[in-house]
């Protein structure tokens, strides 16, 4: 289980937190991809940094950040890398979340 400091440090940077949002609906975003599915198999790591407009290098630290924190899940196919939102982890950490600051419902 991802440590809660990790996750902090993840959604600390506005980059990750839109490589997130992006990844809500890969085909919008991603529907050009050839290589797979962009919903079923992720996106590449690839399109992600052009989508940036960042070396692939830089977006792989990102994703690098967001995969220790447990929100996305990365397959290797081939020479790619894979990158899919882990929705379980997202909704466990905005619970946590929530309950840590005492949100309530409005």
């Amino acid at each position: 289980m991802p440590l809660r400091e990790d996750q902090i440090k993840a959604l600390a940077n506005e980059t990750r937190i839109e490589i997130l949002r992006i990844l809500d609906r890969p085909m919008e975003h991603f529907g050009h991809q050839e290589s797979a599915d962009p919903e079923e198999s992720g996106v590449c790591v690839q399109l992600i940094a052009e989508h940036f407009g960042v070396s692939q290098p830089t977006m792989s630290r990102h994703i690098e950040l967001l995969k220790r924190a447990g929100f996305l899940s990365a397959k290797r196919q081939q020479k790619w890398t894979y990158c899919l939102r882990n929705e379980a982890a997202l909704a466990d950490y905005a619970n946590w979340l929530k309950e840590s600051l005492k949100i309530r419902d409005v």
